[in-house]
């Protein structure tokens, strides 16, 4: 008989709770467990403490300790997570109560997007978030994480032995910037050349699994990976979508966001979320099928608000309408929500109404135009055709007079032509 490989035994983690208001445990209990399946662990047992005011030596207190380090001798997890975000001394302090590995929800968001970086870009912007991180907890906590089995918080790309001299980090981090600064200007040189075809430009935003993968490729053709777990792509994509009556635009998909997203991460991440600040307006994808969708859109609400971006024109889409069994809901959800439409990007619903509602926003960035142009200019024609909507070309004896909408940097190059 052939011999089967051993299949690799399930890491096992105990998930620690800390909130003050009851009415939250069901969403960050079933957040973190999410957050879990995609850094493949399995959760064993919970413990849950109510506290508004953090204990500086442990986080939780020390009759908490006491009871989580019988938890983890009954458990035997392999690792203890917090649904927070904990200092250096408190890690060190946890760590040697509990005689278990101890890490925080930053440390797990980033173990996350490590697995899931693709590109060169996409692994630069982890390891400089997870070498943030770090810094300040460098020299209490290193040695306790080359124990930790599964690396959870030190996995990385193109990661070496992290290095205890804190000067040596430094240099790594300034190293870091220095080369996502490269890719912030290089993002910025191809946002420039996609500005010379002058459409208007739209982002895909929305919590960690809201659909907007899904959504980019219903619309535009493509083909993301579309993955239930948090944060499947990591890499923004951007398409052209052709839209009813001849309008177009740049469109383009970024990473989920999620709640108290670290902030070493929006930091990191940063020339990648530039695509948000930079855009003409927003899609925000909402799973209205989720218990806290609403919470879910006030955590997106947050991230554009820490990128200067939550003024922005936004379309709301209410996605997966399709697993909502009352249709009232959506019925009341877009007549209270301005600019909003319910869809299902799995199925097409909705897809169409979507599509005229992106139409309207292309239309408020565009402006009607009427030149005259002179022959040795004809080439502005089809730049009109090809960047607006051309709505009469009339070819006269001497000069072409022509109507159509543009958008600015179009207008401005026909500035030298318009007629009244």
């Amino acid at each position: 008989m052939k011999h089967q490989p051993t299949p690799a035994p399930e890491e096992k983690a105990l998930l620690v709770f800390v909130n003050e208001d009851p009415g939250d445990d069901h969403y960050q209990e079933a957040e973190l467990e999410g957050l879990c399946e995609a850094a493949l662990l399995v959760p064993c047992a919970t413990l849950r403490q109510r506290l508004d005011r953090p204990h500086k030596p442990t986080y939780i207190g020390k009759g908490k300790v006491e009871e989580l380090g019988a938890s983890v001798l009954e458990a035997q997890p392999d690792i203890v997570i917090f649904d927070c975000e904990l200092s250096g001394l408190q890690i060190r302090n946890l760590t040697d109560a509990v005689k278990c590995a101890v890490v925080d929800r930053t440390q797990l968001i980033l173990d996350i997007f490590s697995r899931r970086a693709r590109t060169r870009e996409g692994m630069l912007q982890v390891e400089l978030a997870q070498m943030s991180y770090m810094k300040p907890r460098l020299m209490s906590v290193y040695t306790k994480f080359e124990r930790q089995k599964g690396g959870i918080g030190m996995r990385g790309p193109g990661e070496t032995k992290l290095e205890t001299d804190r000067r040596m980090v430094d240099d790594k981090i300034s190293r870091l910037k220095e080369e996502i600064e490269d890719v912030r200007r290089q993002r910025a040189s191809q946002r420039l050349q996609r500005r010379k075809h002058p459409f208007p430009f739209a982002t895909i935003v929305g919590y960690t699994s809201a659909g907007k993968s899904t959504l980019m490729n219903r619309l535009c053709g493509t083909e993301l990976l579309v993955d239930a777990m948090p944060f499947a792509t990591l890499d923004p994509t951007t398409r052209k979508l052709d839209l009813p009556d001849g309008y177009s635009l740049f469109i383009t998909d970024t990473v989920g966001f999620i709640r108290k997203l670290p902030t070493h991460l929006v930091a990191a991440f940063r020339a990648t979320l530039e695509e948000v600040t930079s855009s003409d307006f927003i899609l925000h994808v909402v799973d209205v099928s989720a218990e806290e969708w609403d919470v879910q859109r006030d955590a997106v609400h947050e991230t554009l608000d820490a990128l200067g971006a939550l003024d922005k024109p936004t379309i709301t889409v209410f996605n997966k309408c399709d697993a909502v069994e009352d249709p009232t809901l959506l019925r009341r959800l877009v007549a209270d929500f301005p600019d909003s439409v319910a869809i299902s990007a799995l199925t097409g619903e909705g897809i169409p109404d979507l599509l005229n509602m992106i139409r309207r926003s292309v239309q408020n960035h565009l402006g009607m135009i009427t030149a005259f142009l002179p022959y040795s200019q004809s080439g502005l024609v089809e730049k009109c055709h090809r960047f607006g909507r051309v709505h009469e070309v009339d070819y006269q004896a001497d000069g072409i007079l022509i109507k159509a909408e543009l958008v600015e940097e179009m207008r401005g190059v026909l500035a030298q032509y318009v007629v009244p």
